[in-house]
């Protein structure tokens, strides 16, 4: 395979193209952008090299002179969607700040659904990771705590995100993928709960069934998620905060999903 490396290399410490013959045709950004596209309308498995090739009107074998590897087609995408990130100065509220970027990160990852399936912590190195953890640190200044403790906090914060987009696009891909409504499945499984918590094997199930219950919230949910996390990084001496103010536009479309709804 044309280009593809023996041995492991971060495709950011490797020129734009290698090989001799004319100047390159495409940049990265052109290939990210073009994959980006494919896997935005049609899901990360539809984004190929071939695919990819079709889209910018070039062979196969020539766009691994520019991407070695799919592994690489990767964490350029990954690399295009991070530059979405709208990061301002920080505004010196560490907790504001943190819950700010969760907030773009969760839009993100409904607008590119396909990155729950890809992201990996090896794609941290790429421009616009490091401009990410830069900020991230930046806004954490203020925090007295670790160093080592303040990367694991904007670590957990992202992976809270990720695992909570894709629990809840795993949630609607197979809500989709059933020929009955969802309204019909929960009415089957409510009442098969009911019965179960009847027989008097679960009293704290039925205990906690029984008390007065608020509609659940997904935008709520998370942002409590959120909260709850960041307080377990606040230093005693703070004041915990939880309300911190929305900057943004709550999300109200349904979350798309690789898979196509059953006819």
């Amino acid at each position: 395979m044309a280009g593809r490396p023996a041995e492991p290399e971060v495709i950011w410490a490797r020129p734009e193209r290698t090989g001799r013959g004319p100047k390159p045709a495409y940049s990265r950004g052109d290939i990210a952008a073009a994959a980006v596209r494919i896997a935005d309308a049609e899901g990360i498995d539809a984004a190929s090299m071939r695919r990819v090739a079709a889209e910018l009107g070039c062979g196969t074998m020539s766009l691994y002179n520019y991407v070695p590897r799919k592994e690489d087609l990767y964490e350029l995408m990954v690399d295009a969607v991070s530059a979405e990130y709208d990061l301002g100065e920080p505004s010196g509220d560490w907790r504001a700040d943190m819950t700010v970027i969760a907030r773009q990160s969760r839009a993100i990852m409904y607008r590119h659904p396909w990155v729950t399936r890809v992201m990996t912590t090896a794609y941290g190195f790429s421009p616009n990771a490091l401009r990410y953890l830069e900020w991230c640190l930046g806004a954490l200044e203020p925090l007295a705590i670790d160093p080592g403790l303040k990367m694991q906090l904007i670590a957990m914060v992202n992976g809270t995100v990720m695992a909570t987009v894709r629990n809840e696009q795993a949630m609607a891909e197979r809500a989709w993928g059933l020929p009955w409504s969802e309204e019909q499945e929960q009415a089957v499984r409510g009442a098969y709960l009911a019965g179960q918590v009847a027989s008097g094997a679960y009293p704290h199930l039925a205990a906690l069934l029984a008390a007065p219950a608020e509609p659940v919230d997904a935008e709520e949910i998370f942002e409590l998620g959120i909260a709850r996390l960041l307080d377990s990084f606040t230093p005693r001496t703070d004041t915990p905060r939880t309300d911190t103010p929305r900057t943004d536009t709550p999300r109200t479309d349904t979350p798309r999903t690789d898979t196509p709804r059953a006819g």
